[in-house]
């Protein structure tokens, strides 16, 4: 966590605190936002290497402040801090561009293993050359993605298995790498991936004409493009 700068959006003084003492202990500059108004505006003027969103906060709860923040093209890592731990409100994180989320209470050392493994996924794992596979292009100097020309919204956690199955097509990617690639022996939970796949077909497949990622039943996905065998 050494030079790393961390944004904390979180109304209760008490848990900010003790965040902010853990991650300076580690090594971080700190930087809070005690609303979901300040912490939108602070992270799209900032330089983020991971921010820490609490979903329960005046002004702008944090799916919010997550949601706006993607539209706005900023790709910060997003850490959720939810006090409830129902599946409904996981998806909803998910689909508001979190990538990871942590159930209050938490352990401080869990915590830091997850920023840890968002920072250098978001870092240190970016190709440097554009991939193509049909319609779809991979910029990774912009870290965006376009099918047909058209740039997409595409969430960091989206971005990097959409640039996993490029690099792989027309070969079918397995579940287990899929997990292993974008969170180690660290998954947080079962549901995961499955959350993030059906959020990358609402963002690459869903206003075109036809899927270009499959499902292969018991195994994994694939690219597969129609455009490829014309």
């Amino acid at each position: 966590m050494h030079n790393t700068q961390i944004l904390i959006v979180e109304d209760n003084p008490d848990v900010a605190g003790i965040l902010a003492d853990f991650l300076e202990s580690e090594g971080a500059s700190v930087d809070f936002a005690t609303n979901g108004e300040h912490g939108y505006n602070l992270a799209k003027a900032g330089n983020f290497d991971a921010i820490i969103l609490d979903i329960m906060l005046p002004k702008l709860d944090g799916l919010s402040v997550a949601k706006q923040l993607r539209e706005y093209g900023c790709s910060t890592p997003i850490l959720m801090l939810t006090a409830l731990d129902e599946k409904k409100d996981l998806l909803a994180g998910f689909n508001s561009g979190a990538d990871d989320y942590l159930a209050k209470p938490f352990d401080l050392d869990e915590l830091q293993a997850r920023l840890a493994a968002l920072i250098k996924r978001h870092q240190g794992k970016v190709a440097k050359a554009c991939l193509s596979y049909g319609p779809l292009t991979l910029n990774s100097a912009e870290h965006s993605v376009y099918r047909n020309g058209i740039k997409l919204f595409v969430t960091p956690t989206c971005y990097r298995i959409i640039q996993l199955l490029m690099t792989r097509a027309p070969n079918v990617v397995k579940r287990e790498e899929i997990i292993q690639q974008l969170w180690g022996e660290e998954a947080p939970s079962a549901d995961i991936l499955r959350s993030h796949m059906y959020q990358l077909r609402n963002q690459i497949d869903k206003p075109f004409d036809y899927p270009l990622i499959v499902t292969v039943p018991k195994i994994g996905f694939k690219l597969e493009s129609p455009i490829q065998s014309e």
